[in-house]
């Protein structure tokens, strides 16, 4: 099980596990935060040109993941000072349709802070994390490789 951290106000991970994305809501929240932000990916049944996507699977570079998400979750609080708890965490494995692939979590005193962190760590994990997604339908499967290429972490 993914556990959140008792001495962090970050979480980090990646895991074949379930995503726990009401604990990772839950964990976020604090005296200080009047917001908490979540994006949950979740997989859907169709992708650009394709319907019938029947499910994904990720798979990642491991060693390079975490070391990844602890930059970027440096640069959000870089960026907004105040935030309080963040949390980043990635699928890998077989991901059906309706399941978490992705959750990012940003909390702050007030909402526009939040909203911003949220929406900056969910774009920076899927631009610079070296995780790949394989798309199966009824007709084939593809690596989507054609959707994004890894880039630097912008400071």
């Amino acid at each position: 099980m993914l556990a959140a951290p008792t001495d962090s106000d970050t979480w980090l991970g990646l895991t074949d596990e379930e995503l726990p994305v009401g604990r990772a809501a839950d964990w976020a929240v604090l005296p200080s935060c009047g917001a908490v932000v979540l994006f949950s990916g979740t997989a859907r049944d169709h992708a650009e040109g394709r319907d019938g996507v029947e499910r994904l699977e990720y798979e990642a570079y491991d060693r390079y993941v975490v070391p990844r998400l602890e930059e970027i979750a440096e640069q959000m609080r870089r960026r907004w000072p105040a935030l309080g708890r963040i949390v980043l965490l990635h699928r890998v494995g077989v991901v059906e349709l309706g399941e978490s692939s992705v959750v990012v979590v940003a909390s702050a005193p007030h909402r526009p802070e939040a909203f911003a962190a949220a929406r900056y760590g969910i774009d920076a994990l899927k631009a610079t994390v070296p995780i790949w997604k394989r798309e199966t339908w009824a007709d084939g499967e593809s690596w989507a490789l054609e959707a994004q290429h890894l880039a630097k972490l912008d400071s």
